[in-house]
């Protein structure tokens, strides 16, 4: 039981040791001295060394007084440091208020809360890992230049800039429903010089109402959001309705999770069981990879190319043309 509490308490370390600095600090110095790190980064010298006992507890770290260095787990934690963030940054409020957001009475309005700035400065890395070799791969693969695309649901904007940068002539236009996350996608965009090519829109995905800047668009591009599409009959209904809004889109590429299936519970990968709790408190159904396939038909998108990624929760991009 100890071991199960002491986890508990570094999952949240873990967030906080990567957003304050100290893995990086420990990737380049080999060993850190916990008080003079804090004294030059303004923090609280005790609450830092609580932390890394936490780190410690669970063989991120070792810890010898104040001096600590990279645990048996420290290269593994770093990898997957931005689900940890996702879980107790962002979803934080929602997994503390668990039993409230459970009972059905309360089921109704806006009954749960998520920070979005830190889902997506979260996302941003896990994206780079889960998705982003493969969403390049289906960029490659486009048959014509890119002069507009558009991302729903951008979050931090990155996957924006990435085809900014591929593509110097190109614009491109974000839509995100919150707030938070594109105030952090105009920083990050403006930070390199790029703000003038991309436009953020705040709406919600599903609700969109038709634009002039939409007509323009070639590509659309949708990641990490598209099981807020589901259930089967409300997806196919926007997979049309995006023809509609989108009417020059030639390639949408969807890239999302998929529910896992024939894993024993004590089997499931780092961020499963947390990514589809979390969604199952919410009420959003986690498609899998053959629900997605089969809802194509008569959607007005022709499947041309599926990349099996599979790394966390079942990671997948359709690549599809318009019918």
């Amino acid at each position: 039981m100890a071991g199960i509490f002491n986890s508990a308490v570094a999952a949240s370390a873990i967030s906080a040791a990567w957003e304050l600095g100290l893995f990086d600090e420990i990737r380049a110095r080999g060993v850190v001295n916990v008080q003079a790190f804090a004294g030059e980064h303004d923090l609280d010298a005790p609450s830092l060394l609580g932390l890394c006992r936490a780190l410690s507890a669970v063989d991120v770290v070792e810890r010898e007084g104040a001096k600590v260095s990279a645990g048996p787990l420290f290269e593994e934690t770093c990898r997957t440091r931005s689900f940890f963030h996702w879980l107790t940054r962002g979803s934080g409020d929602l997994f503390q208020r668990m039993p409230e957001v459970a009972r059905t009475g309360n089921r109704k309005g806006e009954y749960y809360r998520r920070d979005s700035a830190a889902i997506a400065y979260a996302c941003r890395e896990i994206s780079a890992f889960c998705y982003d070799p493969w969403f390049r791969e289906a960029l490659d693969g486009l048959d014509f230049d890119v002069r507009v695309v558009a991302d729903l649901g951008c979050g931090s904007g990155e996957r924006l800039l990435q085809v900014l940068r591929r593509y110097p002539h190109s614009r491109a236009l974000g839509v995100d429903i919150a707030r938070p996350a594109l105030d952090f996608a105009r920083a990050a965009a403006d930070a390199e010089g790029l703000g003038e090519r991309v436009e953020f829109v705040h709406a919600d995905v599903l609700d969109l109402d038709p634009r002039p800047e939409f007509a323009e668009v070639e590509v659309l591009t949708c990641f990490m959001m598209g099981h807020d599409f589901w259930p089967r009959e409300r997806c196919a209904a926007a997979l049309l309705r995006l023809r509609t809004l989108f009417p020059r889109a030639r390639r949408l590429l969807i890239g999302d999770a998929t529910r896992s299936q024939g894993l024993d519970d004590a089997e499931l990968p780092v961020f499963t069981l947390g990514f589809e709790l979390a969604h199952d408190l919410m009420g959003t159904f986690i498609p899998t990879r053959e629900d997605w396939e089969s809802v194509f038909d008569g959607s007005g998108w022709t499947l041309r190319r599926t990349h099996a990624i599979d790394i966390a929760v079942g990671e997948v991009i359709f690549e599809l043309d318009r019918t």
